[in-house]
């Protein structure tokens, strides 16, 4: 194992080249280019706050300001969702050359993670612009806890790449795959507290949420931007379930590849 990903670090300039093709690809056509990035996440920020703040008067949903607080929500869900999505379909999509390269495949999962979460960096300009105009009407402060962002960032990254090695391979041996992931991620967007906090919930409901690694992920994000203290129990479950995610990943991928090769 140790071995295969050497082969992987050593073809970084690779993986690099992957990256900028599918950023290319992705923008080729489009007329707005990188603002689909955050045209969606911002679209629907704008309609959870009409409906809880508005609609249902409920703002307490979230920590105050609550539009600030979906968008650190919405922005890595966004993120989390593209990833899981496509990197499921890493393998089928890319079938020619998987099968006709001597390239380490764990790098077809890896460069949708990238891809994605370069795109996920494009996107928080607006976010810290956004944060900005409510530090200068003093509707929140920033504190020293910004430095968990980047942890946040690389934890995630680690989160989707465990998940996308998952599921990847099975995507191959069993078309069905792609359907149940789309049913999950629906699923798992009400079971992430993107749209509200946990405490919110029902104290039995609060401790399945922790085991739902983007729990702790967004504990993390958020810490910087608001005074709120910072929920440790989701913080370290997510962790440990994100690298076991990653282990189990690489070990489960490593053990199907010859299965996928006879499949494409």
């Amino acid at each position: 194992m140790i071995e295969r990903y050497r082969g992987i670090w050593a073809r970084k300039a690779v993986l690099n080249t992957l990256v900028r093709r599918d950023l290319r690809v992705r923008y080729a056509r489009s007329w707005l280019g990188y603002l689909w990035t955050i045209i969606d996440p911002l679209a629907m920020a704008l309609i959870y706050f009409v409906v809880f703040a508005v609609i249902f008067k409920r703002p307490d949903a979230g920590h105050k300001p609550y539009f600030l607080f979906l968008l650190l929500g919405l922005l890595p869900w966004q993120w989390f969702n593209a990833s899981i999505n496509e990197s499921a379909r890493a393998l089928v999509a890319e079938a020619r050359l998987v099968r006709s390269t001597n390239l380490p495949r764990e790098l077809w999962v890896i460069r949708v993670v990238i891809a994605k979460g370069v795109e996920f960096l494009l996107s928080l300009p607006v976010l810290f612009a956004f944060a900005a105009v409510y530090v200068a009407k003093g509707d929140t402060t920033l504190n020293w806890r910004l430095i968990l962002f980047p942890v946040g960032l690389l934890l995630q990254g680690v989160l989707q790449t465990g998940i996308g090695l998952l599921l990847a391979p099975a995507t191959v041996l069993a078309d069905d795959t792609i359907r149940v992931v789309r049913i999950v991620l629906r699923m798992l967007f009400y079971g992430t507290p993107i749209i509200y906090t946990l405490n919110i919930a029902p104290e039995w409901l609060q401790r399945v949420l922790w085991f739902n690694p983007l729990s702790g992920i967004l504990e993390l994000y958020r810490a910087g931007f608001f005074s709120t203290p910072l929920q440790v129990q989701p913080l370290i479950a997510g962790t440990l379930m994100s690298v076991g995610l990653l282990v189990w990943g690489a070990i489960a991928f490593a053990r199907m590849e010859r299965a996928v090769l006879k499949e494409i």
